[in-house]
């Protein structure tokens, strides 16, 4: 591979625009690709398999319109007052237009919808007064009957007025279980009570994860083409949650400074211009490309974000490597083409490595079983190979057209000057940073023990947003549990009646109550051969709270009503509960994947035991640190103004497993490009000690320039107005910072100082098995001497 690739290395160089000319070709197909292929991300996640997937089906044969996804507008008047007949009539003409968008199948008038509620409210008022004034005309009838002498034609009456007031008292019953079923429902509300607020309930003819982006544009521009004056205007997510930006003002401050790191650390404009070029390239090709398939696979929003993260913060890394490497050789007096040819062939060949651990990592997410974490790292896998590859090509030729220019007169003075020779730490030393710094990254992690997953709802939104002022409207005026009301399924007995329909339609709506946290149960649908019945149910907290995840799980573990009606959940809080439980289940096989691959791999690089182990128990001590400062912020709240972020609540729920697949990846990186550099000592015959200090020394400035610079780009993202971009890009520039600066700046190389030449061994028998791939090209450069 490192002959391979110092050869590439040479020709790439000695034809600069041959090089450059490809990858141009290459972007301008990919993006041909990107314009004809795409077709739009969606918003939603989902799992197959999940028991809210089963009812969700049931419902769609039983019930098709209430298996859609649906969603509400909330319209509020500017100064709290009741909203006026105008108001009223603009809201319900606007709610009337919505019925001919594409994939609508309902639009309930809140207005129309209380109405109905107080009509039948007064039916079951008159019912009772017709029952109870049957009844005084029963007893008045009894009355005179019992007065009258016995004969057959009386006994035959009184039969009749037994029949009658059984008939009366049974028509009471029903009535009385209607009127308890209108009470359990009473806190349901369309229409606040001090008439300011209204909500527009929206039924689609899709399930959420089949309804297109297109359709809930297209309510929104409805809503916006008829606004009604005096009145503020709120979407739910379902409907208006926002595409995210994927660069924005944040995200360019990372750039610049990483630019800025750049030229610090090369001290020239040529040098550090290069890994910007290669890394934005790659990422257009990477992700661009990616995107083309969005017609054939489904996409989530969050998709091109990952790739773009990680094909910018390894485009410049592997880049900036081979640069490093090629500077030195240039300021030893090398031959311009041949150092280039020499460090493509060494950092080259490390960068091959270290990007096939994080591609390793990505892939993996494929085991799980998930459909969108394995797309999400399929894209992001498909980013780092281009980088990779544009590293080990694009790079070379940009050096090429480059000359010395890449390394200016006083880095030449500088590096020609005589290095002095690196002093192993002591032992105390060595021992007191090895406690010190897991006793940090312990403390760091504690918080995790107290981690919550979920889903962002709509607090968590763009302040002033449609989604936001939808969901603080609605918590404000309705409960927190309109926010996300559950949909349960009831499995009838056969052959009731409409009686029998309402009194089961009571013991559920009574069981359900029965099992607390809900604020309100709702009889809404009978299917046509009586065999299911649905119901809303408003728990008592918002969509992310404890309680409705108890009750979610209390609803799921009750016994069958009356010995033999069972009960199902779904809705939009039950879905992401169930998302959340799958993706911790998950959680253990994949660490176990990623680690068990990555460890072969770091095997057969380091050919040793011990210096894997280090590394993949370092990362493990980072990853739950990394943990605990998500946890922090983001569930605790603690700095969370410094950052904007207006809303705390569960940790999103797929980013634990995101996180060990790139941090692991990246962890590795830095791994491999120190732990080279002390193997390449090491073979050269320095001592075990002396390697540890000179490898360190060697590779030390690169690594921090380079864990500066995934810092600073992961942590333009925390700065985004979508929290899910927001928390991934604080969570990857927390793990980098702990894990490149804490353990392999500071606990590795400390490990490494305590067993000595131990931490090279490797048993004799693996040693003929493993192949010797060479990954600091020690080989090579005694093949091809470039100074």
């Amino acid at each position: 591979m490192a002959e391979l690739l110092y050869r590439l290395g040479m020709w790439s160089a000695r034809r600069p625009w041959a090089v450059i000319g490809a990858w141009a070709a290459i972007l301008a197909v990919t993006a041909i690709g990107f314009l004809v292929g795409f077709r739009g991300l969606v918003s939603s996640f989902d799992i197959p398999g999940m028991p809210s997937s089963a009812v969700v089906e049931e419902l769609e044969e039983a019930l098709p319109e209430y298996a859609g996804a649906s969603g509400a507008i909330v319209f509020r008047t500017e100064d709290g007052s009741p909203l006026t007949d105008a108001q009223r009539e603009a809201i319900s003409a606007l709610a009337a237009g919505a019925r001919d968008l594409p994939d609508v199948a309902q639009v309930v008038d809140p207005f129309a919808a209380e109405q109905q509620r107080a009509d039948h409210a007064a039916q079951l008022d008159a019912g009772r007064a017709q029952i109870a004034q049957g009844r005084a005309q029963l007893d008045l009838q009894r009355a005179q009957l019992d007065a009258a002498p016995q004969q057959a034609a009386v006994d035959a009456a009184r039969q009749q007025l037994d029949a009658a007031r059984a008939e009366l008292d049974a028509q009471s019953e029903t009535l009385d279980r209607a009127a308890r079923l209108l009470a359990l429902s009473d806190p349901i509300r369309v229409v606040s009570e001090d008439g300011s607020t209204a909500v527009v309930n929206v039924a689609f003819t899709r399930p959420r994860l089949e309804l297109a982006e297109a359709s809930k544009q297209a309510v929104i521009d409805h809503v916006e083409a008829h606004p009604v004056d005096g009145v503020e205007v709120g979407m739910s997510t379902e409907i208006a949650q926002g595409v995210p930006q994927v660069i924005g003002v944040g995200e360019a401050a990372g750039l610049l400074i990483a630019a800025i790191v750049l030229g610090v650390l090369l001290r020239t404009l040529v040098g550090a211009l290069i890994p910007l070029v290669t890394a934005v390239t790659g990422v257009a090709i990477g992700v661009l490309g990616s995107l083309s398939f969005s017609g054939l696979v489904q996409m989530a929003l969050v998709t091109p974000v990952l790739g773009v993260m990680l094909g910018l913060a390894v485009g410049i890394d592997y880049s900036l490597f081979i640069i490093n490497r090629h500077r030195r050789q240039l300021a030893a007096g090398a031959d311009p083409h041949e150092s280039i040819g020499l460090a493509n062939g060494t950092s080259g060949n490390a960068v091959v490595f270290a990007g096939a651990t994080v591609v390793v990592a990505l892939l993996a997410l494929t085991v799980t079983g998930i459909p969108f974490l394995g797309i999400m790292g399929g894209v992001g896998a498909v980013a780092v190979v281009a980088a990779v590859l544009i590293a080990v090509t694009l790079t070379p030729a940009l050096l090429g057209l480059a000359g010395e220019r890449v390394l200016g007169r006083r880095a030449r003075a500088a590096a020609a000057a005589a290095v002095p020779v690196a002093r192993p730490m002591s032992w105390s030393r060595a021992g007191l940073t090895v406690l010190g710094t897991v006793v940090a990254l312990l403390i760091v992690a504690v918080p995790a023990l107290s981690m919550r997953v979920g889903l962002p709802d709509g607090s968590s939104e763009p302040e002033g947003s449609y989604a936001q002022r939808a969901f603080e409207i609605t918590e404000a005026e309705f409960g927190p549990g309109s926010n996300g009301p559950l949909l349960v399924t009831a499995a009838l007995p056969d052959g009731l009646d409409d009686a029998g329909t309402v009194r089961a339609q009571l013991d559920v709506a009574e069981a359900i109550e029965g099992l607390g946290g809900v604020a309100a149960v709702a009889p809404v649908a009978v299917a046509d051969d009586g065999g299911i019945a649905a119901f809303q149910v408003v728990p008592d907290g918002g969509p992310n709270s404890e309680t409705t995840e108890q009750l979610v799980r209390a609803l799921r573990s009750a016994p069958p009503v009356d010995d033999g009606i069972a009960l199902g959940v779904a809705g939009q809080a039950a879905i992401n509960i169930d998302i959340s439980e799958r993706l911790l289940e998950v959680l253990p096989l994949y660490l176990a994947v990623v680690v068990g691959l990555s460890l072969l791999i770091m095997i057969v690089v380091f050919r040793s035991l011990l210096v894997p182990l280090i590394a993949t128990g370092g990362f493990i001590l980072s990853l739950f640190a990394t943990y605990g400062a998500l946890v922090a912020v983001f569930q605790w709240g603690w700095g969370a103004d410094l950052l904007g972020i207006h809303s705390t609540g569960p940790i999103l729920n797929f980013l634990p497993i995101i996180l060990i697949g790139i941090l692991f990846g990246l962890a590795m990186d830095y791994q491999l490009f120190l732990a080279s550099g002390m193997r390449e000592a090491y073979v050269h015959g320095a001592s075990a000690r002396e390697a540890v200090s000179r490898g360190f020394r060697a590779g030390r400035a690169v690594v921090i320039a380079a864990g500066l610079i995934m810092v600073s780009v992961f942590g333009g993202f925390v700065f985004s107005e979508s929290t899910i971009i927001r928390s991934l890009g604080f969570g990857l520039a927390a793990g980098i910072l702990l894990d490149a600066f804490v353990v392999r700046m500071l606990l590795m190389p400390a490990l490494m100082h305590l067993l000595g030449r131990s931490a090279w061994w490797l048993p004799r028998w693996l040693d003929r098995i493993v192949p010797d791939v060479d990954v600091e090209g020690a080989a090579l450069e005694r093949r091809h001497h470039a100074v």
